[in-house]
């Protein structure tokens, strides 16, 4: 439309250019009065094939002025050569982009038939779940300190290694300890004497029952100095408590040993749980013995695990509640390991669709639809992984037949053959 009325308007204005000379005449005599202007030359040019005439310019009645602003504004487009050239360039450009173009034919009709297989998704009701974010961890474990002081001599293992109970984990040099234990055996030895002799003399009646008490008394006290001094010297060794394997090494050969400083962390072999803080809005369904799933992001499948520990308490600062359950033993799970626990909380219908259903191009997620033997491109928002197939939250209806093999070549439009 833009084209045909600019030709027109351009034929016109070739047509009127010296009617718009005539006007650049009279605007010359800017200074003349109104009665020298002659009124005949007027009647002519207000005849001629002006689409619009300024208002005033009349027969019988013609204000100066009126006249003078139609002149100079028609003067530039009666003189200016290059303005004539830019229009009729402008023309020519506009005619050719105004050419109208064929159709091109739908995408679909030129592509071949594409042989695939497809599958009809349903709903699936499932229980909805809230994740809550916890931490593997040993069922036992141990942190392995010295009750004395001491230089370590030896510590014969390593990180990884495995252990059995009662082997030697750490070997301390108390010779203090053991200079207490001489001091104490002496002194049992010689209180023993004493007890003795006292003994003999009361049964004589050479000693009275006081003194017999004393050195009783005496002998008792020496046995437990012995005593203690032989455990102060058994702490000397630090064995395994249970049977486990080497976690971390906090200490090595020629560290000093204190009392309350770790040396050694050991997890024993009794199997991995998963310890997470449940906020106290989700800890109510979370039940004694409930088999739960477990979603560990260095494990491909979900893994079902076992409430063993509900606290009966919440933390007031965090406002949870600590849950521990129970894993089975697993291949590549390992302690310290990031989980989610699913916690359920009512029951909802999701559409699962099999992974190599999804076609992923660039940050766009695709599913093709069988629909009238044709493929029909869809875009869906997709949520979690599960055993049962891809979540798609959003783009697909129940009950729609989706293509589950060779969707990865397929386009909008294009001719499908089912098998």
């Amino acid at each position: 439309m833009l084209v045909p009325a600019l030709s027109r308007y351009w034929t016109k204005f070739l047509s009127q250019r010296d009617s718009l000379r005539i006007a650049q005449r009279f605007s010359v005599g800017c200074n003349a009065r109104k009665d020298q202007v002659p009124k005949g030359r007027l009647i002519d040019l207000a005849t001629e094939p002006f689409s619009t005439v300024p208002s005033g310019l009349g027969r019988d009645s013609t204000p100066f002025p009126t006249l003078k602003r139609w002149a100079i504004v028609a003067y530039p487009f009666g003189i200016n050569a290059l303005f004539s050239l830019f229009l009729s360039v402008l023309v020519t450009f506009l005619a050719g982009c105004g050419k109208k173009h064929e159709p091109i034919a739908a995408t679909g009709e030129s592509l071949p038939s594409a042989t695939v297989r497809v599958q009809k998704i349903e709903t699936v009701k499932q229980p909805a779940v809230e994740e809550v974010v916890g931490t593997v961890q040993p069922k036992l474990q141990a942190v392995i300190e010295a009750k004395v002081s001491g230089r370590i001599t030896r510590l014969p293992v390593t990180v990884g290694q495995s252990v059995k109970q009662g082997d030697m984990l750490v070997e301390l040099a108390t010779q203090e300890v053991q200079a207490r234990l001489d001091q104490a055996t002496a002194a049992f030895r010689q209180a023993e004497l004493d007890f003795n002799r006292v003994s003999n003399l009361h049964k004589q009646t050479a000693a009275t029952q006081a003194e017999l008490d004393t050195a009783q008394a005496r002998f008792t006290v020496a046995k437990g100095a012995v005593a203690e001094a032989e455990a102060m010297s058994g702490y000397a060794k630090i064995v395994a408590p249970f049977d486990g394997v080497v976690a971390r090494k906090v200490a090595d050969e020629g560290d000093l040993a204190m009392p309350g400083k770790p040396l050694i962390e050991l997890e024993g072999r009794a199997g991995l749980r998963l310890v997470a803080d449940v906020p106290n809005l989700l800890a109510s369904h979370v039940l004694p013995e409930a088999k739960l799933a477990v979603r560990v992001d260095t494990q491909a499948d979900l893994i079902t695990g076992t409430v063993a520990e509900i606290s009966p308490t919440a933390d007031p600062a965090s406002r949870t509640v600590r849950v521990k359950v129970d894993l089975p033993e697993t291949a590549g799970l390992r302690s310290g390991q990031f989980g989610r626990l699913a916690v359920p909380v009512s029951e909802a219908a999701f559409l699962f669709v099999p992974p190599q259903a999804l076609v992923r191009r660039g940050q766009l997620e695709i599913l093709f639809v069988a629909a009238d033997g044709k493929a029909q491109m869809r875009l869906v928002r997709t949520g979690k992984q599960t055993a049962q197939g891809i979540e798609i939250l959003a783009g697909l209806t129940a009950g729609e037949a989706v293509v589950v093999e060779g969707a990865a070549t397929l386009r909008d439009g294009q001719p499908l053959q089912m098998r």
